[in-house]
């Protein structure tokens, strides 16, 4: 039997002044309200009440159970509203982990905004392009892109970017300009290193086949930026998401390469831990990033020219 249940009978017939009245009060029966009375008793091996005819009043003993009681079901009563409060306003802290461009891009303007909404809230985000181990490592919510691996979390999708080839200009001049994804093989190509499929390109032909490109170049980095800066100084041809190159094409740094081919898109998911509930902090940051993604969901396309 619920041990509160018990005690807040209790308490009630105490304050009450008889069954009767606790079971008015409590909304339940006086036949429940009398068997949990009797439970408690019966678990404690103490007579709580002295019961007549006319009357019920609390024994010795019973007045300092309930003394310790009504604190017990005052705190009980403030950890539920603490919650409910959490539930309407989010308080508390977050710790996030993020790809280094994503957050610096577009994450770090979507935090500032959601603490701007919620000033009772406090967050640390370390940027890594690194797959964190989120139980072990103490976060409570990773974004990440692409394919996802680890299948025990859960999982919500935020939004979707496109992937480009690009190159520099000196560097197609050098090499000349790849016209199918067969000529990739005569080039370098820059590999991004956390991608899930190691070191190979899936791509889709103008005619909808699937194929696969080893990517065996000079340069394999961890890092979308850093990518993007070795395709700038014509070390080879990359693959990089487009909100971290639209403003490198629109500056004329890189060029994209084979555009006839289908967009190439990737999910950006936020990744959380498993469990029947979730933190009101953490479900409130994720519905804000889904919505804040839904109204940047054409930037990346508009910029880009697609």
């Amino acid at each position: 039997m619920d041990r509160l249940s018990e005690m807040e009978a209790f308490v009630s017939v105490v304050e009450q002044g008889g069954f009767t009245n606790a079971a008015s009060k409590l909304r339940i029966s006086k036949s429940a309200i009398s068997k949990h009375v009797s439970g408690l008793e019966t678990r404690l091996g103490v007579r709580l009440l002295n019961r007549t005819t006319r009357r019920v009043s609390p024994t010795e003993l019973g007045l300092s159970y309930y003394d310790r009681a009504i604190a017990i079901l005052a705190d009980a009563r403030a950890a539920d509203e603490m919650i409910t409060a959490m539930q309407s306003t989010p308080k508390g802290a977050l710790r996030i982990s993020a790809p280094v461009d994503l957050g610096n891009n577009q994450l770090s303007t979507a935090v500032g905004a959601f603490l701007q909404k919620y000033p009772d809230v406090s967050i640390n985000m370390t940027l890594d392009d690194s797959y964190v181990e989120i139980i072990a490592e103490g976060f409570d919510i990773a974004i990440r892109i692409g394919d996802l691996i680890d299948s025990s979390m859960r999982a919500r999708k935020l939004s979707e970017t496109v992937t480009k080839l690009v190159a520099s200009k000196e560097y197609l001049t050098a090499h000349g300009t790849p016209k199918t994804i067969d000529d990739l093989a005569k080039h370098h190509l820059l590999h991004y290193s956390n991608l899930s499929t190691g070191n190979t390109w899936h791509m889709t032909a103008p005619s909808g086949e699937e194929r696969q490109v080893r990517a065996v170049g000079r340069l394999t980095v961890n890092n979308g930026g850093s990518l993007l800066r070795a395709a700038e100084s014509g070390l080879g041809i990359a693959r990089i998401p487009c909100f971290i190159i639209d403003d490198a094409i629109a500056d004329g740094r890189v060029v994209p390469v084979l555009e006839n081919l289908p967009e190439n898109r990737l999910s950006i998911n936020a990744i959380y831990p498993p469990g029947k509930f979730v933190q009101p902090i953490l479900r409130a940051f994720i519905d804000f990033l889904v919505e804040y993604f839904k109204e940047q969901d054409n930037i990346c396309e508009t910029k880009s020219g697609l």
